[in-house]
């Protein structure tokens, strides 16, 4: 279920989930890789389950939904290794930071920039750039 376009379904899951993670109820695979990325964000957990409101970064708001989502999608990448070489973008990114959670938020805005720019461009999403990006935050 998680895995559609429309939005509230999306919220709905991942509230579901980490109210069943509250209830102690049994989660499935996917609601417990969801529950641990929320879990590792408190700041966030009163917002989940407010499914309708909006988020909006030009005022410097985070949209929590997008911020697991996009946890999720980077976890999945590394996966399957995905794109090719991501894991080593991984590490290096990990030892230069010395933490896992900062590395995926790097790597993470490398995510969110390449969205985004295909958004604004309505073009296709750039893979290219996001390597570069993912390359630049493991020299930096």
């Amino acid at each position: 279920m998680l895995y559609t376009q429309d939005r509230t379904q999306q919220r709905q899951f991942l509230a579901n989930a980490w109210q069943k993670f509250l209830n102690k109820k049994p989660l499935d695979p996917l609601e417990d890789q969801l529950t641990k990325v929320i879990e590792m964000h408190p700041e966030y957990h009163t917002y989940i389950n407010d499914i309708e409101s909006d988020y909006f970064p030009e005022q410097g708001e985070v949209n929590p939904f997008l911020h697991i989502n996009l946890h999720l999608s980077l976890r999945e990448q590394l996966s399957i290794n995905q794109p090719i070489g991501i894991q080593g973008y991984y590490q290096k990114i990990v030892k230069k930071v010395q933490d896992p959670h900062a590395a995926e938020h790097k790597m993470m805005d490398c995510i969110a920039e390449m969205i985004f720019s295909s958004q604004k461009n309505k073009t296709p999403m750039d893979h290219q750039a996001y390597i570069h990006c993912l390359e630049n935050n493991s020299l930096r």
